[in-house]
């Protein structure tokens, strides 16, 4: 927990701004502490923040908060913008991905946005241990990183702050530009676009 309320936007808040209409409705899937929501609600947007762990949910603030797996979500209304952020879509499991994707899909507007932060194959590809970046006085390295199956990976973060460390481990799966935009299509969403230079923001609508 303390790991993550460390950790700052990475130009999350100006990456939305480009696309959603001031003072739009946002809904945020796997917000954790608020490190997104809490400037996109200073921009003056309204936010529904999503996460499973009660305990993240606790340190939002200005926005309506659910408890709740993102697949499982059905709010019965429809936003301006649908956030799926922290390269959720990378799931290792086909059926997860889908699911996350559905949500996605039934709570965006007919006009709306999704935003999804994915990690393009060309970056997957260059994961190697040793790798770091630092955010502020936090420096966050790829510990491990290991091919289990043909584009799965499973990698270990270390995370140092002074003298605290926290690692974690997670299962990526390598998805080309076309597999996402196969698994948008089967979700009844188009890939309209890449958001940012280094293509790790992609903008999704509504097929229809």
């Amino acid at each position: 927990m303390e790991f993550y309320r460390l950790m700052r936007p990475d130009g999350e808040p100006e990456v939305v701004a480009g696309v959603v209409p001031a003072g739009g409705s946002i809904l945020e899937f796997g917000s954790g502490v608020g490190r997104v929501t809490h400037p996109l609600v200073e921009l003056g947007y309204r936010l529904v923040a999503v996460d499973e762990s009660a305990e993240m949910l606790a340190h939002v603030r200005g926005a309506e908060t659910v408890r709740a797996r993102v697949q499982e979500v059905r709010l019965d209304r429809r936003f301006d913008a649908v956030m799926l952020a922290s390269q959720l879509v990378q799931t290792a499991d086909e059926r997860d991905r889908r699911g996350l994707l559905d949500a996605c899909a039934r709570h965006v507007a007919p006009d709306g946005s999704v935003l999804i932060q994915w990690i393009p194959p060309e970056r997957h590809d260059a994961w190697q241990a040793g790798q770091s970046r630092t955010d502020g006085d936090l420096t966050i390295e790829m510990a491990a990183v290991e091919e289990v199956s043909p584009g799965l990976v499973n990698a270990t973060m270390r995370c140092v702050y002074g003298d605290r460390v926290w690692t974690q481990s997670f299962a990526s799966r390598r998805l080309s530009d076309e597999e996402l935009a196969d698994a948008l299509a089967l979700s009844g969403l188009r890939l309209e676009r890449f958001l940012t230079e280094d293509r790790t923001w992609v903008l999704a609508v509504p097929a229809g």
